[in-house]
């Protein structure tokens, strides 16, 4: 009698999570196989810096008087007590601006240069086999959807920015738990947005996205965190930007359970697809080959 084969289980938390990291890295690969088509996705993000730094230097040469409003309930404390209300404050405005700066950034950036994101979205596709039943996206149609979300973003965003600002008055708590919180939040609403264009290739809107990503929200958040830990480096912002688009698509191939390796040849050319195992729709990392155990792939209830 033959051994049974052990029922594959779901990769854990920290395996997803680490898988986000990976597919992060793979988008950044994107640079090396498509530099030109990457730089010009590089455009729109450094148009959008120049803007949220000017925006950044009127908010740091005004910080002592937001400390200052900030803390009006403090007026009447001992001074020492006063000041270190307004230097917590400070690094809490300081705090709940990055995470406005670097959400927004993403989606102002996502509108003004949805062009170049759909092409190296729809590149990454290509790469890896296509996708069956697409649906066609329309110019302004994407460029609609993509206010709408930024505006529905922002307002989600809102409220966790004010949860984070007042809990960063908390001490100690505030100033080294709520920042990795912070970063991990960010994380997850950067890949609610970044992953847009092949959702909505796929007939999926923001609802069922969100839904789906929530089914995998360790490797969403994972994916997430990555960049926002890129954004962190000077400049990492424009060369992150048109990386995670490509990303996120690699992400979005694995959450349906697609292809998500590029099957491009040494010189840069689509190749033919891997052989598909029968019984399996499709046939790539994250599915049994020959000789090969079984990795199942992540939750894909279409």
């Amino acid at each position: 009698m033959l051994p049974t084969a052990s029922p594959a289980r779901n990769p854990s938390a920290a395996a997803q999570f680490a898988n986000g990291f990976r597919l992060a890295a793979r988008g950044l690969g994107m640079w090396a196989r498509r530099p030109k088509l990457m730089l010009l996705g590089a455009i729109p993000a450094l148009i959008t810096l120049i803007l949220f730094v000017v925006g950044w230097v009127f908010l740091l040469a005004n910080i002592g008087d937001l400390s200052t409003w900030a803390t009006g309930w403090a007026g009447d404390w001992s001074e020492g007590w006063k000041t270190t209300m307004e230097v917590i404050a400070g690094l809490a405005i300081v705090g709940v601006g990055a995470l406005l700066t670097f959400l927004t950034y993403t989606a102002v950036t996502m509108i003004v240069g949805d062009p170049f994101y759909e092409s190296i979205s729809g590149e990454v596709e290509k790469l890896c086999g296509g996708v069956n039943g697409e649906v066609e996206i329309k110019f302004w149609a994407g460029i609609g959807r993509s206010v709408v979300e930024a505006v529905r973003l922002l307002m989600r965003t809102l409220v966790v920015a004010l949860f984070l600002f007042v809990a960063g008055f908390i001490p100690f708590v505030g100033q080294t738990v709520i920042p990795v919180i912070g970063a991990l939040v960010a994380g997850w609403f950067f890949t609610v947005s970044i992953v847009a264009v092949p959702f909505t290739r796929r007939g999926v809107d923001y609802t069922g996205r969100r839904k789906r990503l929530a089914q995998n929200r360790p490797l969403a958040v994972g994916f997430g965190t990555a960049y926002v830990l890129l954004f962190l480096i000077p400049g990492g912002a424009v060369l992150a930007t048109p990386a995670a688009v490509a990303g996120g698509t690699l992400l979005a191939r694995e959450i349906f359970g697609e292809p998500a390796v590029t099957m491009a040849t040494n010189s840069g050319q689509p190749g033919r697809p891997p052989a598909q195992m029968p019984g399996h729709p499709h046939s790539h990392q994250g599915y049994a080959q020959p000789g090969q155990s079984q990795r199942p792939p992540y939750s894909s209830n279409r």
